[in-house]
């Protein structure tokens, strides 16, 4: 997808999930979980090319600016809208599909100090809600919607919805 489109498509999608986002030059300008992915998309590509300090430091420039923490070399899908970002954390093997949401202060971490995949991979059209911890190599099914300030250490099932009082306990 030509690199204009991408722009268009994430300020659009900035807009269909912010009822309060009145058009797209407000939601480029005023909009860090935007100003996030857009600095992620960045970040990923430079970890693509094997320019990984650069990357690193181009991805703790864009947290400090932010508040959001993405690691460069974490998989981001289309579609993917932060929500008063503050606070988010995503680790390095995270992987987002599509149309997927989450709100503030939402951590996707790692549960063990171990080589290879060890972060959460999030299915398409999820949802997470404020607070939500989500550690190890798990998987968040597809359609899941995720409550918030919960602790999830195991698979999600897709089409599932957890309340705050299913609580997974590490």
């Amino acid at each position: 997808m030509p690199f204009l489109s991408r722009i268009v498509e994430d300020l659009d999608n900035a807009l269909s999930h912010d009822p309060v986002a009145r058009n797209r030059l407000e939601v480029a300008l005023a909009y860090p979980g935007v100003h996030a992915l857009w600095g992620h998309r960045i970040s990923h590509l430079l970890w693509k090319c094997r320019l990984k300090l650069i990357a690193r430091m181009h991805s703790n420039f864009i947290r400090s600016a932010t508040g959001i923490e993405i690691h460069p070399a974490a998989t981001i899908g289309r579609r993917f809208f932060i929500d008063h970002g503050m606070g988010v954390v995503i680790g390095a093997t995270t992987i987002i599909g599509d149309d997927v949401m989450i709100y503030h202060d939402v951590t996707l971490g790692a549960r063990a100090f171990v080589q290879g995949k060890r972060h959460p991979t999030i299915e398409n059209n999820v949802v997470i809600g404020a607070g939500a911890r989500i550690i190890g190599d798990i998987t968040i099914g597809h359609g899941a919607r995720i409550s918030a300030n919960v602790v999830i250490t195991k698979d999600i099932p897709a089409q599932s919805t957890l309340e705050s009082s299913e609580f997974f306990v590490i």
